[in-house]
């Protein structure tokens, strides 16, 4: 009976987590303010953030890659349908093709999942203080691994020559990666500061 309480809730914190941050993420794009505009008249996107935040906020097992993999799943879609409604720019066409919207931005939430793991089997070995260590690197890593997905879509389907993919990855990639090294970081932290602190309070009311 435990261990089928125990899956039941966490498959209910999974579809908390997926929900929430799917939610930011339609939000973040028909509001357009997940797109930070750039002085190349480019812009800079912080809708994958939530995709990380996703699997960071559920370390344990497989949680994060059922959680990470719906968000992605949500950003594709999302990202599909507005190319479809309101196209702003002239390769938004090219996102109407779920190949290019949809498929990377999942490979995006696997692929977060298992950086994450792999950094955290990394840092569990280092000191405490160096906890968000594997929340940083999963952060950058895998906004750069997001662009030359997406990227390289583009360039697969002629949207694109390879020398403005490379162009992009260098000028406006590792300004997003920044970002989101910077607000991954921040939000995974924060919340991690408040489980410690009530699970300290409970401890505290139990003695």
């Amino acid at each position: 009976m435990e261990k089928f309480t125990y899956k039941k809730h966490d498959a209910n914190r999974i579809l908390a987590t997926a929900g929430a941050l799917g939610a930011l993420t339609v939000l973040l794009t028909v509001t357009r303010l997940g797109f930070i505009p750039w002085f190349s008249g480019a812009a800079i996107t912080i809708l994958h953030i939530p995709v990380i935040l996703a699997v960071c906020l559920h370390p344990e097992g497989l949680s994060g890659l059922w959680a990470g993999t719906a968000v992605a799943a949500v950003f594709g879609l999302s990202s599909l349908v507005y190319a479809a409604v309101s196209p702003a720019g002239p390769i938004d066409p090219f996102f109407q093709n779920p190949l290019i919207s949809v498929l990377p931005r999942i490979l995006f939430g696997i692929c977060t999942f298992l950086l994450y793991k792999a950094f955290s089997l990394i840092c569990k070995h280092l000191p405490s203080s160096f906890m968000l260590l594997a929340v940083s690197l999963t952060a950058f890593s895998g906004t750069l691994l997001h662009a030359v997905f997406v990227l390289g879509a583009l360039v697969i389907a002629s949207a694109i020559p390879l020398q403005v993919m490379w162009a992009v990855l260098i000028g406006n990639s590792l300004l997003e990666a920044g970002a989101a090294v910077v607000l991954g970081t921040a939000v995974i932290g924060s919340v991690q500061g408040i489980s410690k602190r009530q699970k300290s309070k409970l401890n505290s009311n139990q003695k």
